[in-house]
């Protein structure tokens, strides 16, 4: 589905109200790049710029998402815009060169055009010096649109000719919304947006059945080592490490089990609105009345040491068995 202007206004505020005040007062730049991370809405956003330029039923400088040259350009089908992707594991300069014969010609419905370089940072070096040539003698009716997660592969010759605006990590709020919106749980869509900034990997992980289990075999690690503490290790040996089998897996583990200790602080904290486990509030609360938040913090710290030792090529069976003994120490108030 499309994203309107506000929608992609909510995400990226700062880039939106710049773009916005670009148009509003006829200024566009001849060259933009797109930076921040996967997920952010660089894209989009520079579809909803090409629309903004293009659109015949402007509200104001907003595109209307409707009209025939906003339907063109959502189908990639406008003659004068133009996308370029990389050509397999790079943009080449050949892809450059037909570029620019392209824009010498007259635009086929107007002067105006529009080029879009997606993975800038991929151009090869041949590549980056002939889009340099291009930028040099930019045409006041051609916007040139760079996009890129790599902002430091980008020549600073290149950098320098564009107006550069930085895309924000999404926060979990808008994620979660996000995802609520397009039909999944509460539950399961907080927990998602509180392991990723990246809306793309958010809706994947909606959809994995690895994901799924995830959640439940954390939760039982946790639920053991409250309940029955002697079994954490079968379930460390029989359910996690089973699970949990690549270090970045293993990671990603811990990740969610920080998740339930940062939900016990909330609650001792009484901010039940930043709870993420919204179904097991209940089962919570009775753990949280049985430790202090000193120990709670010992337990967080002693999960993020775990991450850290995770990097150090130490045996995850090791590693795992070791957390377990620290997590149990203290668990109720003497």
């Amino acid at each position: 589905m499309e994203k309107t202007w506000e929608q992609l206004e909510e995400y990226q505020p700062m880039v939106l109200k710049m773009v916005g005040n670009s148009l509003k007062k006829e200024r566009v730049a001849h060259a933009y790049l797109f930076e921040g991370s996967r997920g952010t809405g660089k894209k989009e956003v520079a579809f909803l710029l090409a629309k903004s330029l293009f659109c015949t039923n402007k509200q104001d400088y907003r595109p209307c998402n409707d009209c025939v040259n906003c339907r063109r350009i959502s189908s990639g089908n406008h003659p004068d815009i133009h996308m370029i992707e990389p050509d397999g594991q790079s943009i080449k300069k050949g892809q450059i060169q037909a570029l620019q014969e392209e824009f010498s010609k007259t635009g086929v419905e107007s002067n105006r055009k529009i080029y879009i370089i997606n993975h800038a940072d991929k151009m090869t070096a041949n590549a980056a010096n002939s889009l340099l040539k291009f930028l040099e003698e930019p045409s006041s009716q051609t916007v040139a649109i760079l996009v890129t997660e790599q902002i430091h592969r980008i020549l600073n010759t290149i950098l320098s000719r564009c107006q550069v605006l930085s895309f924000k990590p999404l926060l979990p709020k808008v994620i979660s919304e996000q995802l609520v919106n397009e039909g999944i749980s509460t539950t399961i869509a907080s927990l998602i947006a509180n392991t990723t900034n990246n809306l793309e990997e958010a809706r994947r992980l909606s959809t994995d059945a690895w994901f799924g289990q995830c959640r439940s075999i954390v939760l039982q690690l946790y639920e053991v080592l409250n309940t029955r503490p002697a079994d954490a290790f079968f379930v460390i040996q029989d359910k996690w490490l089973q699970h949990f089998k690549e270090k970045d897996q293993l990671s990603f583990g811990l990740d969610i089990l920080l998740l339930v200790y940062k939900d016990l602080l909330y609650i001792q904290l009484g901010d039940e609105e930043s709870i993420i486990f919204h179904d097991q509030v209940v089962k919570f609360k009775q753990y949280a009345l049985q430790t202090s938040s000193r120990r709670i913090s010992d337990q967080i710290t002693a999960i993020f040491e775990a991450k850290r030792r995770l990097h150090t090529n130490m045996n995850p069976h090791l590693l795992m068995e070791q957390l377990v003994i620290k997590l149990q120490e203290g668990l109720k108030l003497v």
